[in-house]
């Protein structure tokens, strides 16, 4: 008998995939070959294992639809982890234990729950003689979780001639569902993402005059640099309300039974706070954000440094690239200098309207006809990013259904101690997957 899907998780789960941020992980290779083998032995296909590097493996396939007239699919996720300290969790980070009506493990939410249900739907349609219309592009890929320099940045510069043609893309970040409740009772909410912020990580240095930390030093690089980070914790980015977030605000609002306000930053503020749970999965979206994260400088206590750098985490609404750093320029002051302190990836977003989204909403409400589908805004980062620079429509939609206990949170589980995704949620992923690739 074949593997379920929540059985095949947990065997991805086993792999320790951790990215250490070094340019290393240590077992991509293993869980790469892995993937190609299940590929060729159970769906047929002929994928392709490409390294960027030595052991920083992707692995691209293709299922040929019944139309080839039709453009194709592309549908991705990653193989990469973040790191897991085992203090604290209730089971070993890489045991992938399903127990309690759960997969447990490092990488479970984030995302190797989307591989599981992609390597069982191209399983299912080989095994029951059916495919969908269109040609599906699998991409199972490296180093997403350092920005993907290794991985989908790499095969898009290197391989794009492998996504030529999609259409559309679905990944990580979207399609679960988030259990919510307001006046109007308990709702459940399928948030699609249809749009990411910007991720413009920057360095700044500031320069100064070295000397004797007792001497009066009025171009002291430190001071110069920390007044500058000063400013920028203290600024308050404007609302801007893109198309996604304000379209998830309103809607979410309505099925919830709460009072939306929309007319002002400090409205806007408050509705967030108003929509609970809902609130939270639009509370980094409705502005940028720009968020001081690491500081060196100096190595004595008596030597003041001619040189000191920060790191700041620059998210940036979809539009809103120029007027951030217009502003931005202006809190850094004198004396201080940016540039990018990893590979930039511009904001993406896809039409939140038209037939893709369409199709998303109508495979989810098959399978769960009371939840809400709403389209929203990531305020982080995903491949997307890099494949969008083809021209591709992105949209964050790896399905996934609800949990036995409402208290799960799938937004919470991603790099969190416990990680852990429904069995049966990730069946009704599985079936809504399915349905939406066979739809179009």
């Amino acid at each position: 008998m074949a593997e379920s899907v929540a059985e095949l998780l947990s065997r991805l789960v086993r792999f320790d995939t951790t990215n250490r941020a070094r340019g290393d992980a240590v077992g991509e290779r293993e869980a790469a070959e892995y993937v190609a083998a299940f590929l060729a032995d159970e769906a047929g296909l002929a994928p392709v294992v490409l390294e960027s590097a030595p052991r920083r493996a992707s692995v691209v396939a293709r299922f040929p639809g019944t139309d080839p007239s039709l453009a194709p699919v592309l549908a991705h996720a990653h193989l990469d982890v973040v790191p897991a300290d085992p203090e604290g969790w209730a089971v070993p980070p890489f045991s992938g234990e399903i127990r309690d009506g759960y997969v447990w493990g490092r990488g479970s939410a984030d995302m190797k729950d989307l591989v599981a249900t992609l390597l069982a739907t191209v399983r299912g349609w080989r095994a029951e003689g059916r495919a969908p219309r269109r040609d599906l592009v699998l991409a199972f890929v490296a180093d997403e979780e350092t920005g993907g320099d290794l991985g989908a940045r790499w095969l898009v510069a290197e391989h794009a001639e492998l996504f030529a043609g999609c259409a559309v893309a679905i990944g990580e970040g979207g399609g679960f569902a988030h259990d919510v409740t307001g006046p109007a009772g308990d709702v459940r909410l399928y948030p699609v993402g249809t749009a990411e912020r910007g991720t413009l990580h920057l360095r700044l240095t500031a320069t100064g005059r070295a000397g004797h930390g007792s001497r009066p030093n009025p171009d002291n690089a430190v001071v110069t640099l920390v007044r500058a980070l000063a400013r920028i914790a203290d600024h308050r980015w404007p609302v801007q309300l893109t198309d996604p977030v304000r379209a998830y605000l309103e809607q979410s609002g309505a099925a919830m039974g709460v009072s939306v306000d929309l007319s002002s930053d400090a409205a806007v503020d408050e509705t967030v706070v108003r929509l609970g749970l809902a609130g939270e999965l639009a509370a980094a979206t409705v502005r940028s954000t720009a968020q001081p994260t690491a500081l060196t400088a100096g190595g004595a206590v008596n030597v003041v440094p001619s040189r000191a750098e920060a790191l700041v985490d620059l998210r940036v609404l979809p539009g809103a690239v120029e007027d951030v750093f217009a502003v931005l320029d202006g809190l850094l002051g004198p004396g201080v200098r940016r540039e990018f302190a990893t590979t930039p990836a511009e904001p993406v977003s896809a039409p939140l309207d038209g037939p893709w989204f369409s199709a998303m909403a109508d495979a989810l409400q098959a399978e769960d006809p009371t939840g809400v589908v709403v389209p929203y805004c990531l305020g982080g980062g995903t491949d997307a990013k890099s494949f969008a620079t083809l021209g591709i429509p992105c949209y964050a939609f790896s399905p996934l259904g609800p949990a036995p206990d409402r208290s799960w949170n799938h937004r919470r589980m991603a790099h969190g101690v416990d990680e852990r995704v429904p069995v049966a949620g990730l069946e009704f992923g599985h079936r809504v997957l399915d349905r939406f690739l066979t739809s179009l």
